[in-house]
């Protein structure tokens, strides 16, 4: 039985969003109908986003992008998702945020649009009672040469917001190793550094991810389970897992809930946490993982409290920051 409800409420970190992917898809439709762009083959019938595999999801998610155009389309997209996210007992979420989207990876632009964004992160924090901080992403599939562009305009902007930089998009396009000169000039500027790897890539994606680009987490990374020494070594030095289950099953990179690896992860003593990635797209919520996490594994209350101790011990802000959310995940 479906225990939604009840989780709601519990406070949750969140670590891995990606801005874009988590607009609600009533708000993108409605700036289409203002912009007047046709994008109405990307959703269903019941006005679900729609897609048929990962490769279609990357299309689907990039014709819906098309509609954000302006410091202002993200300052309210960055409100719509902040007070969504909440409604499910987030109250920190880190969120992938990429150049590329805003401005086209120009510093000048860049900055307008984040400052807009962050504006909207103050106005939601005061409304919603969630803090945001923002993960510079570098696009995978973009290239090397454009990770080097998306660094520096990381560089440039890392503060108390911009805390973190990462790698999404195709994991298959290259080896992590084209990316070093990207994180090793977000490391010198001070970021927090993190990557998707081992979704759909083997275990040795993520060996060659943590090797070549010294990062503290790796997103999702449950192909690790195919090398259980690679496993014992994530276990052994600490790396985070940015785990999203929901997002795993609805594009197949597990064949079900029940074939689902975190569960093994844990129980090895990988550090794992727990994530939406983009939840319209995969129809999820917090409230939904926590519910199937409990069905499917028999998780309850020690083991929600732990991966939130977790998430907070990795997150990428302050330590006062830190302290003020383990004080709100200490009041239940």
């Amino acid at each position: 039985m479906s225990r939604v409800s009840e989780f709601r409420d519990l406070p949750k970190i969140e670590l891995h969003t990606h801005l874009e992917g988590s607009a609600p898809p009533a708000f993108i439709r409605g700036l289409a109908r203002e912009k007047n762009i046709d994008i109405s083959g990307i959703f269903d019938a019941q006005g679900n986003y729609t897609f048929r595999d990962f490769d279609h999801f990357l299309k689907v998610y990039d014709a819906a992008c098309t509609t954000l155009q302006s410091p202002q389309d993200f300052h309210r997209l960055t409100l719509a998702v902040l007070e969504e996210t909440a409604s499910h007992g987030v109250i920190y979420m880190e969120s992938f945020l990429s150049p590329d989207f805003c401005g086209g990876g120009d510093l000048v632009a860049w900055r307008d649009y984040l400052a807009a964004m962050e504006a909207a992160a103050a106005e939601g924090q005061a409304k919603f009672g969630i803090t945001m901080r923002g993960i510079i992403t570098a696009i995978r599939h973009l290239g090397p040469d454009q990770s080097r562009n998306t660094a520096r305009v990381a560089a440039e902007t890392a503060g108390d917001f911009i805390t973190g930089f990462g790698l999404a998009g195709a994991e298959m396009m290259g080896r992590p190793g084209d990316y070093t000169w990207a994180f090793d000039a977000a490391r010198e500027a001070g970021l927090q550094l993190t990557a998707h790897a081992g979704e759909w890539g083997g275990p040795d994606m993520v060996a060659e991810t943590i090797r070549d680009l010294k990062v503290s987490r790796i997103g999702h990374g449950i192909n690790a389970i195919n090398d259980l020494a690679l496993v014992d070594q994530l276990a052994e030095n600490g790396t985070v897992l940015e785990v999203c289950p929901g997002s795993n099953v609805v594009l197949q990179a597990v064949t079900d809930w029940n074939a689902h690896p975190i569960a093994r992860l844990r129980d090895r003593g990988v550090k794992v946490t727990v994530s939406t990635d983009d939840p319209p797209y995969f129809l999820t919520t917090m409230s939904d993982e926590y519910d199937a996490l409990a069905r499917y594994f028999g998780w309850g209350p020690d083991d929600f409290a732990d991966l939130n101790r977790t998430a907070l011990d990795a997150a990428f802000c302050d330590a006062k920051t830190k302290a003020k959310l383990a004080t709100r995940l200490e009041q239940q």
